[in-house]
């Protein structure tokens, strides 16, 4: 029986090494596809009649989506224990941050112009401008302390401060709600996915999904 069950753990180790490289590579070259998209459209000047909304769009809509990803990591591995995805919450946080960026240098340097009293009148005068730059600077300390490195030195401290990733994609959905005024059909869809994503990472629910798994292996097992 034990060489039997060593030889399943190592096939199972193989199969969940392979679906681990799979997946890696798609998710870097997915989230790198949005910006390779608008790079091609301004080149081709098809982003529409105003072309700075559509970038300011689509890289915040995209920063939105990767924080998104990066917070469903962890419930994902809770429902279906896929361990092998735990590695790339790191990266759409990190591409997440990318975006964010891409997404502020469009609004200073492409619609305002580096003009800094402009840009301060912006930020003050638009509360959604205040909320997404709030989340900026929060984003800012998590991208630089997302090495191993910074992990090790923080320790304990480091986990509370990543923590402030379910603040940062609360604030991003308040931006959302506020830019886009009285259309709120997409803000609602991505605040029911981020309530849904938070619910599950509640001790309870967490408990019960856990429960849920044991007793579905057994009857696997039972089965087999």
């Amino acid at each position: 029986m034990a060489p039997l069950a060593t030889s399943m753990n190592k096939n199972e180790r193989t199969r969940k090494g392979k679906k681990q490289h799979w997946l890696a590579p798609v998710a870097h070259v997915g989230s790198w596809l949005p910006l390779a998209y608008l790079v091609y459209a301004y080149w081709q000047n098809s982003l529409g009649i105003d072309p700075i909304r559509e970038i300011l769009f689509q890289t915040g809509t995209t920063a939105l989506v990767l924080l998104v990803l990066s917070l469903a990591i962890t419930p994902v591995k809770i429902m279906f224990g896929w361990n092998q995805l735990f590695t790339m919450r790191k990266w759409f946080g990190l591409y997440g941050f990318m975006y964010v960026t891409l997404h502020l240098l469009t609004f200073v340097w492409l619609d305002y112009g580096w003009d800094v009293a402009f840009i301060i009148d912006g930020i003050v005068n638009q509360r959604f401008v205040i909320v997404g730059f709030i989340a900026f600077l929060l984003l800012v300390p998590l991208a630089v302390t997302s090495t191993k490195g910074w992990q090790k030195r923080l320790g304990k401290r480091w986990v509370k401060l990543h923590k402030l990733s379910y603040l940062i994609v609360i604030l991003a959905l308040v931006h959302f709600f506020w830019l886009v005024k009285n259309v709120y059909t997409e803000p609602v869809i991505y605040a029911a996915i981020v309530g849904g994503l938070l619910l599950l990472r509640w001790k309870p629910v967490k408990l019960q999904v856990q429960r849920w798994q044991r007793q579905v292996k057994m009857r696997l097992r039972r089965a087999s």
